[in-house]
């Protein structure tokens, strides 16, 4: 099994039930089992600012999917929530699932490249995986934590679990 860590994203839609749906369903993969889950965050959309603010999670999972085979795996739950991938980047949708890292390895493939290329730069990612992995070694990079220390992470704010 390797361990894995997705992000996910959302900003149409109950975007809040959206993030925690995909949590569920990445943890119900075949050959595949969720270890832990961080809180969501509001952040603000990255690339193309004129946009509503994006709900993000990160999950790690531990899985015998192969890397393509994880990507095909998240593209479908992308589509079945009603993702439309129309050559637009960084613009709004309804499910955004990206594969973070993968195990210790280096992948990079046509459609895939791990640790995903804009890591280091994006707070709406690092916030979270830092929260559940401050640790993690991210391949030709470094820790999690000293990473999000390097980002501004001013305007992203962690939400109180659903219900509190």
């Amino acid at each position: 099994m390797t361990s894995a860590f997705i992000g996910i994203g959302s900003n149409l839609g109950d975007s809040r039930r959206i993030v925690a749906d995909a949590a569920t369903s990445l943890g119900e993969l075949p050959q595949s089992r969720l270890l832990r889950s961080s809180a969501q965050y509001l952040t603000p959309p990255w690339g193309m600012t004129e946009q509503p603010p994006f709900i993000n999670s990160v999950v790690e999972i531990e899985t015998l999917l192969q890397p393509g085979e994880l990507l095909a795996a998240l593209l479908a739950l992308e589509r079945e929530a009603g993702r439309l991938r129309d050559g637009m980047n960084w613009g709004p949708r309804a499910l955004d699932l990206d594969v973070l890292l993968y195990g210790e390895q280096i992948v990079c493939d046509a459609g895939l490249c791990v640790p995903h290329p804009h890591l280091a730069q994006r707070a709406f990612v690092l916030l979270p995986l830092a929260e559940i992995a401050p640790d993690r070694l991210v391949p030709g990079l470094g820790r999690v934590a000293d990473l999000l220390a390097r980002v501004d992470s001013a305007d992203c704010r962690r939400l109180a679990a659903a219900g509190s």
